[in-house]
């Protein structure tokens, strides 16, 4: 069951663009509002809990603000962005002014959707962090399940609305395709809310940090990855409807439809229940 954490408070005054934009023009396309704001730099730094492994990924780190407070933990920091304002920064005069080398501190101009994963500490754990771009967070999360394999913990800022919905539970509103497939894999926690003030430039809306914690037993959790995907993927698909409905497409027996579960909608079955029909799916669809 995911997690939800109490309500963080904040003390005034928050971003300051003559001390953290670092002359860097944040750029639209790109997603970028730079976190402003080191109380909350620092608290998403201690996110992390740098156990069981000692390699760390940032994701879009802009002008460095979260970089600093991740270098003071006890692991090797690599950062990618695809700004190349930020890159020069990070590589020219926050590394000396940090008084970096290459042992501790690693930047790459890279796109994190395109890159090869297995580049990076090749064959070792890594943890995921970052002020995300909202317009490819989402693709960002997927990403980190598809290597869930290299990837024990997860932490970050996201758009409120999508941090509420990847930590839902069912019986929720917001509970969904995130929800679901992320939790099938990572123990979800929201853990606090952060204001628009605390970016340069502020965003229109709040902003949510969540905690992924991948569970022991991620690589078995009942049923094939692939199907789970589909089943919850036709589901949600039309999520006013009964499971019945929404999972015609998928050729179960006369017998399987009778079950009582297909009279439930989507947002009615927990995580563990969509593990367990899609198993059941598997063997029906094997059999009939």
């Amino acid at each position: 069951m995911a997690k939800h954490s109490s309500k963080r408070k904040f003390e005034k005054p928050h971003a300051h663009r003559d001390t953290h934009d670092q002359g860097i023009k944040a750029k639209k396309h790109l997603g970028q509002h730079f976190l402003g704001d080191e109380s909350v730099a620092k608290d998403i730094a201690d996110t992390l809990t740098y156990v069981g492994y000692s390699h760390v990924l940032e994701i879009g780190p802009g002008t460095g603000v979260l970089t600093k407070y991740l270098l003071e933990k006890p692991t090797h920091l690599s950062v990618m962005d695809l700004d190349r304002e930020s890159i020069a920064y990070l590589q020219s005069a926050f590394t000396l002014e940090h008084k970096l080398n290459d042992e501790h501190f690693t930047v790459l101009e890279a796109d994190f959707l395109r890159y090869d994963l297995d580049t990076i500490y090749p064959g070792e754990q890594l943890a995921i962090t970052g002020n995300f771009p909202y317009n490819i967070s989402t693709q960002i999360v997927f990403k980190t399940i598809e290597h869930k394999e290299r990837i024990p913990e997860f932490t970050g800022m996201f758009q409120k609305e999508v941090a509420a919905r990847i930590c839902a539970d069912h019986g929720s509103k917001t509970y969904g395709i995130m929800s679901v497939l992320v939790q099938a894999f990572y123990d979800a926690e929201y853990l606090f809310t952060v204001p628009p003030t605390v970016f340069i430039p502020p965003p229109k809306v709040d902003s949510g940090v969540l905690r992924l914690k991948r569970k022991e037993g991620y690589q078995d959790i009942g049923c094939a990855q692939e199907m789970l995907f589909k089943v919850v993927k036709m589901a949600f698909q039309q999520r006013r409807k009964t499971l019945r409905n929404s999972l015609k497409g998928m050729g179960l027996s006369d017998e399987f439809r009778e079950r009582e579960i297909l009279t439930r909608r989507p947002e009615q079955i927990s995580v563990q229940e969509f593990i367990a029909l899609t198993a059941a799916i598997t063997e029906d669809i094997a059999t009939s």
